[in-house]
């Protein structure tokens, strides 16, 4: 899918690019598949800021999306492809032969008229969802379950895709889009392709108003700040003074380790950092 760009009759509109949206064949969502979004702003139960720069944003509702694909040997036809505010990918609307509709993400190449299914008997192609063990080496596939039955956790997001690199006993290796290589329970259900939408990275929001329109304040650097406010704040002119890189908490933010449970630390191969640096030596 293309990205558009404007002749810049306004500094900001020089710089600004968007999707054309020419994939999208439905514009009002299935109301019976969404659901009201309140806005939090960040904030917990308590109103207690936990994630700044949140707030604001367009009114938007909740699209349910079926990420477990549990309706096994029963066939769905594509009947439209949406436009989804809550994230990057496309949805693809399914028409079950039992009449019942679904939300799934679209990955690449599949299109209005398409049929799609799940379970052990599917075919290996875009859309349908098979466990690991009958998926062959080498394919992609994205919208991975971690543990059996719990719905599909990894590779979601628009572009991605994980490539099922070998079955071994109860475990499949697949390695993420991050670079990591990890262990997958091989009984686990994944979906054949990638996740479409891929020109979505190439997108430049490019002034201020887009970000509000999507939730995002502005982010303050701490030198801009006064030293009551900030461990950067301070100093004559633009001054950085000795100070080392840390959270408005006064908290290392290079390098300072802070994860503590490595329960799952066996499953995982290589690490996405160890991949970057043995990609960037070659």
């Amino acid at each position: 899918m293309p990205v558009k760009s404007f002749n810049p009759y306004t500094p900001s509109r020089r710089f600004i690019t968007v999707e054309d949206f020419s994939d999208i064949t439905k514009t009002e969502p299935e109301k019976a598949l969404t659901v009201s979004l309140r806005k939090k702003g960040g904030r917990n139960n308590t109103g207690e800021v936990m994630v700044r720069h949140q707030g604001g944003g367009h009114k938007q509702r909740y699209r349910i999306v079926d990420f477990s694909r549990d309706k096994v040997e029963i066939s769905a036809k594509v009947i439209a492809i949406e436009y989804d505010p809550n994230r990057n990918a496309r949805l693809a609307l399914l028409q079950y032969a039992d009449g019942e509709k679904r939300y799934i993400l679209q990955p690449v190449d599949l299109k209005v008229g398409d049929q799609v299914s799940s379970g052990p008997s599917a075919e290996i192609k875009p859309g349908n969802c098979l466990p690991l063990t009958e998926i062959p080496e080498g394919t992609l596939v994205h919208n991975i379950e971690l543990l059996p039955g719990r719905g599909g956790k990894l590779v979601r997001a628009a572009g991605g895709a994980a490539q099922l690199m070998a079955k071994e006993g109860d475990y499949a290796t697949l390695k993420m889009p991050s670079g990591e290589v990890r262990l997958i329970p091989a009984i686990c259900k994944a979906t054949i392709g990638q996740v479409g939408n891929i020109e979505h990275e190439n997108v430049t929001l490019g002034n201020a108003g887009r970000s509000r329109r999507m939730g995002i304040r502005p982010t303050v650097r701490g030198t801009a700040m006064n030293t009551v406010d900030h461990p950067h704040g301070g100093g004559r002119g633009k001054s950085k003074g000795n100070k080392h890189p840390v959270s408005p908490w006064n908290q290392p933010t290079k390098g300072y380790k802070t994860r503590s449970k490595k329960v799952w630390d066996w499953l995982i191969i290589q690490r996405r950092q160890k991949a970057a640096s043995a990609a960037s030596a070659q």
